[in-house]
Order: C-alpha cells, then structure tokens, then sequence
C-alpha cells in the first residue's frame, strides 16, 4: 500500500500475534488450505531495510517461518512505485530492482521459496513446504508510455497490474486524487487493459477511481481483481474502497474482491482521516503554489504532517472488523467472489489485534469458522476463487 502511514498519525507496531491461540480445527485447515494473500509489500520494505526473509525477521510482517506456521501458500509480492517515482522517470528502474530482490528471495532459499507464473503450478511448486512468490505490480508506472513494457514485465512473472496508486497517472485515475485528469481510463490506459487481457495479466482495480473501474469493466474481456480493496459500506464516502455497485459488477464479471486488513481501510474513523488529511495536503499545496508565485515563503510541510499525525491518532481495531467485511461482501457477492488481501508489510504495523503478520491466517479461518461459514468456502476465501480468476485470465491470453 505504501501510503505514508506515519504521516496520517498511524504510528509504526510490529508486534505480532501468534496463531498458537487459534483452534487446531482452524490451523489444520488453514495448513491443508492454498492460502493465497494479493497483496505483501516485502520488495519495497528490503529495498529501505534489507532481511533474508527465508529465516525469521521480526522487523517485517512477512518471514518464511511465519508463512509457514501460517498456512500461507501464495503471496503476491507488491512491486510498488509511487507517484514521485513516476513523475522523476525512476519507476522503472526501481520495479525492476524490486523484482531482483524477489528472485535472490528464491535464489537464496530454493527450498523454502520458488517463483509462481501459473495457477496450474501450484501443487507441484508448493511441495516440499515452500511458499510460493508472484509478482504482482502496485502501480502501472513503470511501463511509461510503452506498451510493450507490459509484455517485459510478464515474462518477469507480473500476473496483475494496479493500473494507479495515490495519484493520477498516464493509465488511469486514482481514488486518492482529489482532481481527476481522464474522467476514468486515459485512452492509453484503455490500450493497456486490452494488451492485459491479451498476455494474460489480471487486471487490478484497487486505487483507482469508480470511474476508472467502470472503464475497464467496459473494455476487459476477462475477470479482474481488487487486489487489496475494503468495502465501502463501512467507510461511507471513501472511495479508496471498493463500492457495493462496482463490487457487484466486480462479481457479474466473474472477477474477486480482495479484502485488505489495513486499519485504515477497516475502520470508519481511520478512512475519514485519511480522506481528510489528502484534502488538507491538497489544499496546502495549493496555498504554498500560489505563496511560491508571489515570492512569499511557503507554509512548512513538515510541521504540517506534524500537527496532522498528533491530531489523529490511530484507532485500535480487532479481527472483526475484517471479519465483518468478509461476512458483509460474502452476502454482497457471494462466496465465489471473495478473497484476501491483507496489505502486510505496507500500513507501517496499523493492522487488526489478530491479524498482525502472516503468522495469523488461521485467527481469520477460526473468526470464520466460528461465524458459520464452511470449511468448502472458507478453502474458497483463502484462494480458491483468486486461482480460479486467475486460470480464467491465463485461459483466455492462451487462446
């Protein structure tokens, strides 16, 4: 997600909660279960600080261990390039080093590690107990204006594209922008989401505008995915989260929801602080723009963020707020169009009592359990559906 959490007054807590207290009933399902996460930000996170995730690293969220005591099967590795990146011509460059740092990863620990391309892979690749890494890119950045950078990007093994992040780009509108640039899709963004289709990239909603996401519904030929989107109905007017229409078209499409963990995504509070704390840096900008054009001083930004992160203090949130979520989209959709996403390593430690690294999968299989749902669709949840879009993406680019 990478979104500045320090500075929206969401303050760093590593702290993990093992999943020891879960039920054996819970871990055993969540061990026999293909947990798929979409959305894991540990290449950014080694590119600041550097850890050999395949022994235990307490700083991140994500470690082999962890994984393993977890259940986790399949974790999206976030290839992540933010706005500044793009507008310096760096995006590139640096999503490709984060994809580097993904292959060492494996490279380093070929037993506890290996590089998924394909949803058919997955039985073979996992045995032996390893966890397996795709390459999944927050941000359509680094391809530029090139749209033959996306053919480049997958055959580095990208299997879905976050068309934006936290502002517009040359693809799409951002639900963060507080003015949008194309009213949806730009008609390169447009080029993009066919060429997707084409190689067999999924297409992912997560970030962009609600119009934005009625433009590629309208134009793919495939399923697509909200990587790491909570849903709106919890977090009234905040459009980072996904709406019930659009989920629903999300679900028409045969595509699925991956619902994120984050407290700034779950918790009505933290989204209303973060909707307002763009507004006000937008505002400040624009202030120190017209301050700069008549040679005055600017206003600090520093001290800004500052007086913004001691006025809004972070909200303490539990594991049911994500189970809330899932109980809520489950009954939206149906259980054939939800998953996970949790945003590990990405909301600097602001994640449910719980759900605090991937240790903790089978908290959430437990919370489920206990709410009634079956171990047939919990399986569905955990990654069922995500491979099913999946395969039905990679289908169609083969035909």
């Amino acid at each position: 997600m990478r979104l500045r959490y320090a500075v929206l007054g969401l303050s760093l807590s590593m702290a993990a909660t093992s999943a020891s207290a879960a039920t054996d009933a819970a871990r055993k399902l969540a061990q026999d279960a293909i947990v798929v996460d979409t959305h894991i930000d540990a290449p950014s996170e080694l590119l600041s600080h550097w850890d050999d995730l395949g022994v235990s690293a307490p700083t991140k969220e994500f470690d082999y261990p962890r994984a393993r005591e977890g259940g986790l099967g399949v974790a999206f590795m976030s290839i992540y390039t933010s706005p500044e990146e793009d507008a310096a011509g760096t995006a590139w460059q640096t999503a490709n080093t984060q994809i580097d740092a993904v292959e060492a990863m494996v490279g380093r620990h070929p037993d506890k590690f290996a590089i998924l391309r394909s949803p058919g892979d997955v039985e073979k690749l996992r045995k032996g107990g390893r966890v397996l890494l795709t390459p999944g890119m927050e941000n359509g950045a680094p391809i530029g204006d090139d749209l033959s950078k996306l053919a480049g990007f997958h055959a580095r093994g990208v299997r879905y594209i976050t068309l934006a992040h936290s502002a517009n780009n040359r693809i799409a509108d951002s639900s963060y922008a507080q003015k949008k640039k194309w009213g949806g899709l730009s008609p390169f963004g447009e080029q993009v989401v066919a060429e997707m289709n084409r190689l067999g990239i999924m297409v992912d909603v997560s970030h962009i505008s609600d119009d934005a996401i009625r433009d590629v519904l309208r134009i793919t030929d495939v399923p697509v995915i909200a990587s790491h989107s909570g849903m709106r109905h919890f977090t009234p007017g905040f459009e980072r989260n996904i709406s019930d229409e659009l989920a629903l078209a999300v679900a028409k499409e045969g595509g699925v929801v991956q619902l994120v963990f984050g407290t700034g995504f779950v918790s009505a509070k933290a989204a209303s602080d973060m909707q307002a704390y763009f507004a006000a840096e937008a505002a400040l900008e624009e202030e120190n723009a017209k301050l700069a054009a008549a040679g005055k001083p600017q206003k600090s930004k520093d001290e800004f963020e500052k007086a913004w992160k001691d006025a809004h203090p972070v909200p303490v949130v539990h594991i049911d707020a994500v189970l809330d979520q899932i109980d809520y989209a489950v009954k939206l959709l149906g259980v054939d169009h939800v998953g996970i996403g949790s945003d590990f390593d990405g909301v600097s430690g602001n994640l449910p009592v719980g759900l605090r690294s991937v240790a903790d999968y089978p908290n959430l299989v437990e919370g489920l359990q206990k709410r009634g749902h079956s171990d047939a669709d919990i399986r569905k949840i955990l990654g069922g559906n995500l491979l099913r879009v999946w395969g039905e993406v990679e289908k169609a680019a083969r035909r």
